[in-house]
């Protein structure tokens, strides 16, 4: 962080006004009133809107997608509050950074300026970087904002959110983005023109992302035949996909929870489309492919156990496979598992058991579910008492328990009126009546 930085965010130019600017920046609006979408956060009356206009700006965080205004909404706010605006990025900056900034806005601070404090990809510093600011939040040094594209939960110190406000953006209506892109055509010039929809198709893909939406538009000027956009420049500039998916970040478990969530809702459509969805993102198959298997045990279970075996061949299939061979069996192993019947009673059953385990203290082993293999054991008593239940009417000791006694009457597994567990049920319920009838009862 350079002297020429603060020197910059005071007068709100950026060390590119000297050079060439992307569109992008060229387009960075300056009023409220030219600020595109987030409609539900700077609509009249909106507790954001309110305390921009009314100049009572507070510590806050802006979540959300690449591409939707963050840096420019706290410029904006900044500017609307006569404050001094320092930006920092989480990829550039460390603590030393952050002390410099804090001893910039004390400067300001004695010259009865507030400072805002904007953090870029703030979801990047450590837990240390990001305790630095707690003291300077708090004193009022700063007015702290900073972007993020990651869930604030998960990346961000619990101390720090305590002291912001998390406001979330959502990506940019179509709409919206074919509006910022007819005004960058016109801040080009009148020697650039682009055909009937070929706005609207790069709005498309921009997927809600305006930046990238006045990237493509500019470089379809620079490959343009005299300064003409055509659908076949856009072919030549569209070659990558630019769907909105980070294999890394919250957009990607977004996506698998589409997915898991479409297979337990019994929606084959929804699950293969959000399968396709991440396919098209980069996401690797194999990955796709483990999570079938849990969403096997986990959603259908003993409804139907074939479940598991598909989801299991379907990994198989891919790993020998590869790609893009290998991922219609993933496919058809998606499509099997939201048509399944449902029960979450083994994962129910597996937790519950789970629970008893951790909260109850070492059980010993009733003496006659011990092994006795030396006369030692058998002295002891170990097996003492043991039905063979092979040797029982119809291979069942009717009367007989093996939990330990303080747990006789424990119930974990209760299984759905769907699928093979129906049936599963009925014996069930057939063998416990066998118990309550047999004149032989373990524990009496």
């Amino acid at each position: 962080m350079t002297n020429d930085l603060f020197e910059a965010s005071e007068s709100g130019s950026t060390d590119t006004d000297h050079g060439y600017q992307p569109l992008a920046a060229r387009m960075r609006p300056d009023t409220l009133d030219d600020y595109v979408g987030q409609r539900h956060l700077l609509a009249t009356g909106k507790p954001l809107r309110r305390a921009i206009d009314n100049r009572q700006l507070h510590s806050m965080i802006l979540w959300g997608p690449p591409g939707v205004g963050k840096t420019t909404l706290a410029r904006i706010a900044a500017e609307h509050a006569n404050a001094q605006f320092i930006q920092l990025s989480a990829v550039l900056s460390g603590v030393k950074d952050i002390r410099e900034a804090i001893h910039v806005a004390r400067q300001q601070k004695s010259l009865g300026r507030d400072t805002v404090l904007f953090v870029d990809e703030v979801h990047r510093f450590n837990k240390s970087q990001q305790d630095a600011f707690l003291p300077h939040v708090e004193d009022g040094t700063i007015i702290f904002i900073g972007a993020t594209t990651e869930n604030p939960s998960f990346e961000l110190n619990n101390a720090l959110l305590s002291r912001t406000r998390v406001y979330k953006l959502r990506p940019l209506e179509m709409a919206e983005v074919e509006g910022v892109l007819r005004c960058g055509l016109a801040m080009l010039g009148d020697v650039f023109s682009a055909d009937s929809g070929c706005l609207a198709r790069i709005a498309r893909e921009a997927d809600g992302d305006a930046r990238r939406g006045l990237n493509v538009l500019e470089l379809a000027t620079d490959l343009s035949q005299g300064g003409r956009i055509t659908q076949a420049t856009l072919d030549e500039v569209l070659q990558a996909s630019l769907r909105r998916f980070d294999k890394g970040g919250d957009l990607f478990y977004d996506h698998i929870s589409a997915l898991h969530k479409a297979v337990r809702g019994s929606s084959p459509d929804g699950a293969l489309y959000w399968f396709c969805r991440m396919l098209d993102g980069g996401c690797d198959p194999l990955y796709v492919a483990r999570r079938v298997v849990r969403m096997a045990s986990e959603d259908i279970g003993n409804a139907d156990p074939r479940a598991l075996s598909l989801a299991l061949d379907a990994w198989q299939v891919q790993e020998r496979l590869g790609s893009p061979e290998g991922e219609l069996s993933v496919a058809q192993a998606v499509l099997y598992l939201a048509c399944a019947p449902k029960s979450n009673a083994a994962y129910s059953a597996f937790g519950a058991a789970q629970a008893d385990v951790a909260a109850g203290g070492t059980e010993e082993v009733p003496l006659h579910l011990r092994n006795a293999p030396t006369e030692l054991m058998k002295s002891m008593e170990h097996g003492a008492g043991y039905r063979y239940a092979h040797d029982e009417p119809q291979a069942y000791a009717a009367g007989e328990s093996y939990l330990p006694e303080s747990l006789k009457d424990r119930r974990y597994y209760y299984p759905v009126d769907r699928g093979l567990e129906q049936k599963i049920q009925k014996k069930l319920d057939d063998l416990r009546q066998r118990d309550k009838t047999s004149t032989i009862r373990r524990y009496d």
